[in-house]
């Protein structure tokens, strides 16, 4: 009898070890084993959801970049995106360049490049740097960079995705500051994309950052982006740049390659018409390809939609007084001038006055309304000519169609334009131009 109790008291002390002891390892696994993939829920024969299958997979991730803060940044703009991106929580955060306004001077450059990382650390994951022109095309600045961040071009894998960092300001086999300045991608570091891609052939995605748009200039032959084109053929990749502060879609060889819009940098903000405002881009690599959008700053808020305070000093889009407004309709053959870019430009009283020009993108129906310059509304009172030219379209895909030019030649330029407008000081004008 004794003996059968004592076999049920050890069994019973081992039961409660082993309870306890189950007990202890599970409230060290709790968070893991709350956050595992899936939903938890009854399911019947209906159900008020679409489905179970969350958005989500082990290979997906998000991350933000951000672009030019030069050319006379503007107050408040980047150190905002920074608790902004914050908020939106993505994994990492890239750069196109274009991240201080640089100077000739070393002691500015540092002092430039304090203030700029003093908002960067306030982001809560990591952030890759980016040479832009202001940061880095002559040696002082160059040599500023190295102190700090050693190359200037680089590469990483994250989650079997490829990411690229290039230096569009390269010297190349040259040395002297005439050879910084230039815009490029040179052979030595063409010589290194070939090896990064060729260790990583496997990548599901290549990802590209450089300040230039390579793409958009001339002479893509001599600044190497051809060349570029041609070691990332046969391979899946995303491109983006800055540098224009004007958001610019391009697609060639069935590629999407983004010049973004700014975040702070000098903008006359007119809009996203005008590819004129300010952003980050976000990605979402999901599975084989990325989806991409482009936030505009304007519409990310805190969770009770207190204003984001800010200390950081730069300019301001300032407007001149005395503008008049100028609005108006275009028909060309008698048609609404749709997609075309009205210019004016002023004619001068004293031919050694500067001329000064607006323009504006006419609506579908034809309408449009006058910027000057920094998107300020209006014209200063006085004579202009006005031409015409098709408006820069957003997104550029190589393999489309071109689209035919209606405008009459003699209405192409400011040169042999026959259309002279005044603009009188009052209220407003409004123009009906008619092109023939």
């Amino acid at each position: 009898m004794r003996g059968g109790l004592l076999v049920m008291g050890v069994a019973g002390c081992l039961g409660i070890t082993l309870w306890l002891s189950r007990g202890v390892s599970d409230s060290g696994n709790a968070l893991e084993a709350n956050t595992k993939p899936g939903f938890v829920a009854e399911v019947q024969d209906k159900n008020p959801w679409t489905s179970l299958q969350a958005n989500i997979a082990p290979d997906q991730f998000q991350f933000a970049i951000i672009s030019d803060r030069t050319g006379g940044h503007r107050a408040g703009v980047f150190s905002r995106a920074v608790q902004q991106i914050n908020l939106l929580q993505p994994e990492f955060v890239m750069s196109v360049g274009d991240l201080i306004e640089g100077s000739p001077k070393e002691d500015q450059n540092q002092k430039e490049w304090t203030e700029f990382n003093g908002y960067v650390k306030q982001l809560q994951m990591p952030f890759f740097y980016i040479p832009g022109n202001h940061d880095a095309n002559n040696k002082v600045k160059a040599g500023v960079w190295k102190e700090a961040y050693g190359r200037r071009n680089f590469s990483f894998v994250y989650k079997n995705c490829l990411f690229v960092g290039l230096n569009t300001s390269d010297e190349d086999t040259e040395a002297d500051d005439k050879a910084y300045a230039k815009t490029r991608i040179g052979t030595r570091q063409r010589e290194w994309l070939k090896a990064e891609l060729a260790k990583n052939s496997q990548v599901r995605w290549t990802f590209i950052f450089l300040h230039h748009p390579l793409w958009n200039f001339k002479d893509l032959d001599k600044n190497g982006w051809l060349q570029v084109e041609d070691i990332l053929t046969d391979r899946q990749y995303t491109v983006f740049a800055g540098h224009v502060h004007v958001f610019r879609k391009s697609i060639r060889k069935g590629r999407n390659l983004y010049q973004l819009a700014t975040t702070g940098g000098a903008s006359s903000m007119r809009g996203s018409d005008y590819g004129e405002i300010d952003q980050v881009a976000w990605v979402t690599m999901k599975g084989k390809e990325p989806v991409i959008s482009q936030i505009g700053l304007s519409g990310v808020y805190r969770d009770d939609l207190q204003p984001i305070e800010t200390g950081e000093g730069g300019s301001s889009n300032e407007q001149p007084k005395g503008l008049v407004r100028v609005r108006g309709k275009v028909t060309i053959n008698g048609k609404p001038a749709q997609e075309t870019l009205v210019v004016f430009t002023s004619i001068p009283k004293d031919p050694k006055e500067k001329k000064v020009s607006g323009n504006s993108r006419t609506a579908k129906d034809g309408s449009f309304e006058v910027f000057a310059a920094r998107g300020a509304l209006g014209l200063a009172p006085g004579k202009y000519q006005v031409h015409f030219v098709p408006a820069p379209k957003l997104v550029v895909d190589d393999q489309a169609a071109p689209v035919e030019n209606t405008i009459p030649e003699k209405f192409r330029t400011a040169a042999t334009t026959p259309l002279v407008v005044e603009i009188t000081q009052g209220e407003g004008v409004t123009l009906d131009l008619k092109v023939e």
